[in-house]
């Protein structure tokens, strides 16, 4: 699993070993680290590090420190290294002093600079650190701007993206890696920071750091999480999911719901709404009725809301009355933001909202209405996707449920505090009826027994990975019944990488 720490708690940790160790012992093994991944960057582009041209773009402070530093190692193995520094009067002095006694040149012309810059085989992003807001400042702005040949390498986070939420307020400087000490940041992980990192590498400093509040699944987390059956199991042992999707103007979502469904885990789904007819047709081991969930027999869970149409109102008060877990998804979020958090007051089971950016803004401004001092303008779907770490908390903390916020970057945050970046996916999953199969994956791991936050990040995960299997590389349309298909396979890929032995063992 990938742990993201906060500014706030990295430098705690940093400061109580510094306290422990010789002075710039730290910065060492971060510029050595940082070194090294540029070695092997520029051996794969150039085949040898002599004779490379190096650009260091270096702010104040520590960050253009590290830059600094592990310019005049690669200086020392023959790169021409150029050191563009963009406050020289508050340049990391004990840095400087070892680029130039490497034989490091300094560069003090703009002009200058954004020659070299364009120019170089590799580039030293340390304008500025984790701890800067904003973007970037006048005299950075050019070198976001210019073209460039060679690899764009981020110390620690790419100037101009705020480490902790991966928001870009301004200009931003674009990198191919991103070399991050100690931790990963949420910035990282979390659109549209994420898309200016690139490839990102960890490099280890000797941190001890807490519990992380945010998280990205791996392989073997997702094996470990899924339900699997023992010898004793039976359809109902393994839970049954009810979905309530459907209506007679989107009769496709019904389809697709239970297609999602039938391959997260449970045992048996159980759908109801208008669709029965062509559900039964096309999958004929789902149990159906006409009716509402209120009659439909025991489940484990809900899933409420895909295509629901008007049907929507009824369906979604009938699965929060029931006492199991409700995923809300689709024209059922539509209703919830009519009604307000107040909708899911006194519930005893969990529930699981999973709205896209639109459907959040109609949520939040649910949440706002008959608040006093209440903003009167409702959010915009574009201001909430720049901000998606802090949508989807503020949604989980404003109706008490896990969410799952999709988008270029999946967010699933619990009321407790808890987030998972999703980091698979690609971008052709924006396409009709995805969402109908996540959210009945989804669901059908709710009924298998999985917490929502486990529920959602792992279905998530599937979807995504269900999504490459299709799209193929470089990567062509899919449609949203080829992803279900292919979930059985994303699955699997899961769970053998999981079995395979450590390198070694």
């Amino acid at each position: 699993m990938r742990h993201a720490h906060r500014v706030e708690v990295v430098r705690a940790a940093e400061a109580a070993l510094m306290a422990r160790l010789p002075e710039g012992t730290l910065m060492q093994r971060a510029a050595v680290g940082l070194a090294a991944t540029c070695a092997r960057l520029l051996t794969r582009r150039r085949g040898r590090v002599y004779g490379g041209r190096v650009v260091v773009l270096a702010g104040s402070g520590d960050n253009g420190g590290d830059a600094l530093y592990a310019g005049a190692a690669l200086a020392r193995r023959g790169a021409r290294v150029s050191a563009v520094l963009l406050a020289p009067s508050r340049a990391h002095a004990a840095g400087l002093a070892a680029l130039r006694a490497a034989g490091g040149r300094v560069v003090l012309e703009q002009e200058v600079g954004l020659a070299d810059f364009s120019r170089a085989d590799l580039v030293l992003d340390g304008i500025v650190g984790i701890g800067g807001k904003g973007g970037l400042r006048p005299e950075a702005q050019p070198y976001a701007r210019a073209g460039r040949a060679g690899v764009v390498v981020a110390v620690d986070v790419p100037s101009g993206v705020d480490a902790d939420t991966g928001e870009v307020a301004g200009a931003a400087l674009r990198a191919d890696v991103t070399v991050c000490f100690g931790t990963y940041k949420p910035g990282l992980l979390i659109d549209p920071g994420a898309s200016y990192a690139g490839a990102v590498q960890l490099v280890g400093i000797g941190l001890e750091l807490p519990e992380a509040e945010v998280a990205a699944l791996q392989h073997a987390d997702v094996a470990g999480l899924l339900p699997v059956p023992g010898a004793e199991s039976d359809k109902y042992r393994r839970g049954v999911v009810g979905v309530a999707a459907g209506s007679a103007r989107y009769p496709g979502a019904a389809l697709l719901a239970v297609a999602g469904a039938l391959r997260g885990g449970a045992g048996a789904v159980r759908y109801v709404g208008t669709a029965a007819e062509e559900v039964v047709r096309r999958f004929p081991e789902a149990l159906v009725t006409e009716g509402g969930p209120a009659g439909a027999g025991r489940v484990q869970a809900w899933v409420v809301g895909p295509g629901g149409g008007e049907g929507a109102e009824r369906a979604l008060a009938e699965a929060l009355a029931a006492d199991v877990p409700v995923l809300v998804d689709a024209d059922g979020l539509t209703e919830l933001a009519r009604l307000g958090p107040g909708a899911l007051a006194g519930r005893t089971a969990p529930t699981l909202l999973t709205p896209h950016t639109g459907e959040a803004a109609r949520l939040l401004a649910g949440a706002a209405d008959g608040k006093d001092g209440a903003d009167a303008r409702p959010p915009a779907a574009d201001e909430l996707a720049a901000a998606r770490l802090g949508t989807a908390r503020r949604l989980a903390a404003a109706y008490r449920a896990t969410v799952l916020l999709k988008g270029s970057t999946t967010v699933v945050a619990d009321p407790g505090g808890a987030v998972r970046v999703n980091p698979t996916g690609t971008s052709w999953l924006a396409t009709a009826g995805s969402g109908d199969v996540l959210a009945g994956l989804a669901g059908s791991l709710l009924a298998a027994g999985r917490s929502p936050l486990d529920a959602a990040s792992v279905a998530a995960y599937l979807h995504g990975l269900a999504a490459r299997h299709v799209a193929g590389a470089p990567g062509a349309p899919v449609t949203a019944l080829e992803v279900a298909a292919a979930l059985s396979a994303a699955w699997n890929d899961v769970r053998s990488a999981a079995a395979e032995p450590e390198p070694g063992a």
